[in-house]
């Protein structure tokens, strides 16, 4: 059994900042506001030298008016039956509330090792205030502080003592990452929910329900990757609560560690301003790039506006127009499969190798009928090609004056090889050196 600790609580305990400090990365966003984190958040921790996974949950709260709180209610269940150990947090500077007492009555029921830890005692005068949370009944009851560290080792080495081997360091090396990326209110959360099958991110009809970039294991024809639910992405003037700009960063860190991205764009609005800035973002950091239109149900439709959608996307890409468009709907289940399939495609091309033989017996016969145009009285020859051992596509073109070499020529020879070669979706760099 996989070694997992959940970190349980009511609000603005300082779940988030303990669970960032076992994680070692400022993962979860941290506010003073309550219930900042709404989804269950995954990271690693090591301690000891044991391996375990951490859950870091929202804050549990009963017969609140808020909409979020039965959704992040249902999350916090989720994460006490995931876990292998329970870290229950309490306030020592708040001391003991109702809301603790009728959690721990639920903490209680899992029947599993539970550990109260008593945060915010910075100092030795609020460390004797943990006294009342021996009430809880729920035994030994740890004086810690998330903010600077206090505590944290007296009590990870109680819980890494029910573990019963060493875990694994890092379960995800070597799995291709997919992000889910787009405006806020796309339908990237119900995407990930539908694909797996139940409630992995909150959804409702608010723009920025989600706030943290959400990792996700999912398998599929025998192949595992990791899924990232993202927090929508607006322009930088509509963005006014902090929360807000730190999702936002999140979510490009989660473009940025991604291998290949999905954009999300809603049917009705069609491709706008800053999806090209997400799609223009992932080709300079040389991402697979794939577009998923939603919401393809709500269009009213004949044989040919599949067809003129398209070529509307296609003419404001261009000249990024090697991107798949997968047209589907996550309300009616059309199409969701197929968008992985797709993306599972772009993640093989993105990792193509071609043979140097290959290429040249491709693309010498296209430079022979459209030569390289001479510069200055000079003829440029180009004698061979060959792909460089990078991680993402790019090619070496060896010739006698690459400098003379021009952009629109560079391009000519992309797309010769993107209709030579399986290259759908990948960003490709074209070098030219001298023989």
């Amino acid at each position: 059994m996989a070694n997992i600790v959940a970190i349980v609580g009511r609000p603005n305990v300082g779940k988030s900042t303990f669970f960032n400090r076992l994680v070692e990365k400022r993962q979860a966003i941290m506010d003073d506001e309550s219930g900042v984190t709404r989804d269950r958040h995954y990271g690693y921790g090591e301690w000891n030298g044991k391996h375990f996974t951490v859950i870091d949950t929202g804050g549990y709260v009963t017969g609140s008016e808020d909409k979020f709180e039965g959704a992040i209610r249902q999350q916090v269940e989720i994460a006490l039956e995931e876990a292998s150990v329970i870290i229950f947090m309490v306030d020592c500077f708040d001391g003991m509330t109702g809301l603790d007492k009728d959690f721990a009555k639920i903490v209680r029921t899992t029947k599993k090792p539970v550990y109260v830890a008593a945060n915010k005692a910075d100092n030795t005068e609020r460390a004797f205030m943990i006294g009342e949370f021996y009430t809880l009944g729920l035994g030994e009851v740890f004086a810690i502080s998330s903010a600077n560290g206090s505590g944290t080792g007296e009590i990870l080495d109680e819980v890494v003592k029910n573990f019963k081997d060493d875990g694994d360091e890092n379960p995800n090396e070597g799995i291709p990452r997919i992000a889910i990326l787009g405006r806020p209110n796309v339908g990237k959360s119900s995407f990930i929910n539908v694909l797996l099958g139940k409630e992995r991110s909150i959804v409702l009809d608010e723009a920025g329900t989600t706030r943290d970039s959400i990792n996700t294991h999912y398998r599929m024809y025998e192949k595992d990757f990791i899924l990232t639910d993202t927090a929508g992405i607006r322009k930088k003037p509509k963005v006014t609560e902090d929360i807000e700009f730190y999702s936002v960063m999140r979510a490009i860190q989660a473009l940025q560690d991604s291998d290949v991205c999905i954009i999300i764009v809603d049917a009705e609005r069609g491709l706008e301003g800053q999806d090209l800035n997400i799609i223009s973002l992932a080709i300079k950091y040389n991402k697979g790039v794939m577009i998923m239109v939603n919401k393809w149900d709500l269009i009213e439709k004949d044989h040919k506006s599949h067809e003129a959608f398209k070529k509307t996307i296609l003419e404001k890409l261009a000249p990024n127009d090697f991107i798949p468009i997968v047209f589907s709907s996550v309300l009616k289940k059309q199409r969701i499969f197929q968008t992985i399939e797709k993306a599972i495609e772009v993640y093989n091309n993105r990792n193509i190798k071609i043979a140097t033989s290959k290429i040249n017996d491709a693309m010498l016969p296209e430079i022979e009928r459209y030569p390289p145009p001479a510069l200055k009285g000079k003829y440029i020859k180009i004698k061979y090609i060959t792909q460089l051992p990078t991680k993402t596509p790019s090619f070496a073109y060896f010739c006698n004056l690459p400098q003379y070499i021009r952009a629109p020529y560079q391009r000519y020879l992309e797309n010769k090889m993107r209709s030579h070669f399986q290259l759908e979706g990948v960003p490709i760099k074209v070098f030219f050196r001298k023989k």
